[in-house]
């Protein structure tokens, strides 16, 4: 998989504005649990994902994390490049959370390339929209949705995401998805455990009981 085929405008570029993308394009193949980007100042460039998992999360000031969203094969992230967009007024970290290939387009590139054209910059945001648009459903999850039906769908989507229902995640993990305590998460999980929704271990949740936990999640 390349470069080209990836980048959805990639066709609607003129020639000399794709030579300045692959003059300089930066491959990385960065390792799981690395933080790639952790501030407004730190303008990393934008992200692309070739193969791996990005998740982008916001911290409180007490250091407590809340994912965002998070980034598959072929997506793109553009708050890494939020030097480019001075209307963004909050600090966005990434981390991979599997070991990940990815390329970085630098800012000051894209940048030139938005002011050139419209078509690059109508793509750049509508993918901002798109973004803002799941920063505002995770707002309206926090606010208006209990804590256990938040963790009922956060298990069931990591069961998609993983493709099994035997999750190697730990209580803390869960909590910095869901951006609460991880005491909050171990006493609903152990409520989960007595309704035999799940089984518990040592670093691992297991589905045992996947209608009641989609009731849960979607009620």
């Amino acid at each position: 998989m390349d470069f080209q085929s990836c980048f959805p405008i990639w066709d609607k570029l003129t020639a000399a504005q794709r030579d300045r993308i692959l003059g300089g394009l930066i491959s990385r193949h960065v390792r799981k649990g690395t933080v790639i980007h952790s501030s407004s100042a730190d303008c990393t460039g934008l992200l692309l994902v070739q193969s791996g998992r990005l998740r982008a999360y916001i911290l409180s000031e007490e250091g407590r994390e809340i994912t965002i969203y998070r980034l598959f094969d072929r997506d793109m992230c553009l708050f890494s490049a939020s030097c480019m967009m001075r209307s963004i007024q909050f600090d966005v970290s990434i981390e991979t959370e599997t070991d990940t290939d990815l390329w970085v387009i630098p800012a000051e590139i894209y940048r030139g390339i938005m002011e050139e054209s419209a078509l690059a910059a109508n793509y750049t945001n509508e993918l901002m929209a798109a973004r803002f648009s799941e920063v505002m459903w995770l707002m309206e999850q926090v606010m208006w949705k209990s804590m256990d039906k938040r963790v009922a769908a956060f298990l069931l989507e990591e069961a998609s995401v993983e493709g099994t229902g035997r999750l190697r995640i730990t209580h803390e993990a869960i909590a910095n998805h869901l951006g609460t305590h991880r005491e909050v998460v171990t006493r609903m999980l152990r409520y989960f455990q007595n309704e035999g929704m799940v089984k518990l271990a040592r670093g691992s949740v297991e589905l045992a009981d996947r209608e009641k936990l989609e009731a849960l999640g979607n009620a």
